[in-house]
């Protein structure tokens, strides 16, 4: 598992890949049957232009500062698109794990932009962490609640996972966007201890971890089963706040007119009026 301190990032990120490629891809004729899944390193090494001694050495962490050329020429035969070739490219700079300053204070004009808009809406840290959120985000998901974690919940919470439906496909989405989120600093502690967590408890989560797959932290429709008003057909849309230590804000939305926009209309009508969340606004703006 990746994320101890210390631990061969690129070397894992290396290794995951070359058993991702299917050989027939990279051009490779295929003759009998292949103990090794994907490519041997060997393979790799020819058609990134590299010895093959040279490549152990980067799988095995033995040189763990390649040029940008070797690395692009990698990425190249796994196939990676733009966000995945950056972050490999980011693999191979040495810098101290931990080193990005947190700042985990929401900005008190976003505390109050979450209350003015008539969206879904909330603050997440680059951990997935819930900062802050409006009433009606708490009423479209009961985990989208300051002081929760999103990547635990959709893991952990089955109710969380019953209100997904496209839920394997969500997961593996949400793993690749960690990966991006968190960059190398894997073995930061609390990233570390979140890891393990999901790692020991959630056998898709340590599937797709071992992956290291990386997706751009992006908007995306989304569907939601909700048990008040059904099916929600939705757009996330993830905007980044400035100066944050990498906060995002997040809001959801529906298109103009649509059943969506109704019933997220009615799902606000719903929220306005329930005094159980009342709790937890005023937690929230303490």
């Amino acid at each position: 598992m990746g994320g101890v301190a210390g631990s061969n990032v690129l070397g894992e990120y290396l290794r995951a890949r070359r058993e991702l490629v299917n050989p027939a891809d990279a051009g490779l004729r295929v003759v009998g049957v292949r103990r090794t899944p994907g490519l041997r390193r060997e393979e790799v090494a020819t058609l990134a232009g590299i010895s093959a001694d040279y490549y152990l050495r980067l799988e095995q962490g033995r040189d763990r500062n390649p040029s940008p050329q070797v690395l692009e020429a990698l990425a190249r035969v796994f196939g990676l698109d733009a966000t995945a070739t950056e972050y490999l490219l980011s693999l191979s700079t040495s810098r101290p794990t931990g080193r990005r300053a947190r700042r985990e204070a929401v900005p008190t004009g976003i505390r109050q932009l979450l209350d003015a808009l008539n969206l879904p809406a909330f603050v997440e840290s680059r951990m997935f962490d819930v900062l802050a959120a409006n009433r009606l985000a708490t009423a479209l998901s009961p985990s989208i609640r300051p002081g929760g974690n999103r990547l635990r919940s959709v893991f952990l919470d089955e109710d969380v996972r019953g209100e997904i439906p496209d839920w394997e496909q969500a997961i593996a989405g949400m793993v690749a966007s960690f990966r991006a989120s968190i960059g190398t600093d894997v073995g930061d502690p609390r990233t570390a201890q979140l890891v393990g967590e999901l790692s020991l408890a959630s056998e898709p989560f340590r599937r797709l971890w071992a992956r290291h797959d990386v997706k751009p932290l992006a908007g995306a429709p989304t569907r939601l089963l909700h048990p008040q008003v059904g099916m929600l057909h939705l757009r996330r849309e993830k905007l980044p706040i400035g100066d944050s230590g990498g906060q995002l804000l997040v809001i959801y939305h529906a298109e103009p007119g649509s059943d969506s926009a109704r019933a997220l209309a009615l799902l606000g009508s719903l929220a306005a009026t329930d005094p159980a969340d009342d709790a937890g606004r005023l937690s929230r703006n303490a």
